[in-house]
């Protein structure tokens, strides 16, 4: 099990240059925005416009703070995304355009590299036994306020990861405040 405090998330520029985003994180682990096999990470988003294009890549978004966007991913048909909608999944090499609800919003990103990776995202709104698959890698991202995951207190955008199935026997979430279950799965090629 490790834990990815808050404080040490990385932060950088956006692929396209038009704003910030925070790494929670990556694999590998010495990856760049344009190497790796999966990532999660989440980017303030403070106006109206493109979205990165991330070739061979399927993300999928949440919404932690704000008011919400409309996201426009060509093929697709629009979709509005707020704090408690379903995460949105969609292909990173799609042009998408986001227009913001009610000023900046923040979301969470989980991207992975079709073919070698793919991914599952569901909001946990209380605590209990969590549900996944043994073999995937596991990530619990807390939204607000605190959580206990095994023994183990996280405060707000803290994170832990289970990359062994063994961490993940009799896992318990105790929260009482929204968190987010990332699993990430490894292609039977890979």
């Amino acid at each position: 099990m490790r834990i990815l405090r808050a404080g040490d998330h990385r932060r950088m520029p956006w692929k396209n240059g038009k704003g910030e985003t925070v790494e929670i994180a990556v694999f590998p682990e010495d990856a760049s925005v344009d190497t790796f096999d999966w990532r999660i990470s989440m980017a303030p988003v403070v106006s109206d416009g493109p979205f990165s294009i991330f070739p061979g890549i399927d993300r999928t978004l949440s919404i932690l703070t704000g008011d919400g966007m409309m996201l426009s991913v060509e093929g697709m048909a629009s979709t509005i995304l707020g704090r408690k909608s379903v995460p949105f999944s969609f292909a990173g090499d799609a042009k998408t355009e986001v227009v913001l609800q009610a000023g900046p919003i923040t979301d969470l990103n989980v991207m992975t590299r079709r073919g070698r990776f793919s991914h599952r995202v569901t909001r946990a709104e209380q605590g209990g036994e969590i549900g996944f698959s043994a073999e995937a890698t596991l990530v619990i991202l807390v939204v607000t306020g605190k959580a206990q995951v095994s023994q183990v207190e996280l405060g707000p955008l803290d994170a832990v990861i289970l990359d062994n199935p063994a961490d993940s026997r009799d896992l318990r979430l105790e929260t009482q405040e929204p968190c987010f279950v990332i699993e990430i799965f490894a292609s039977a090629s890979h």
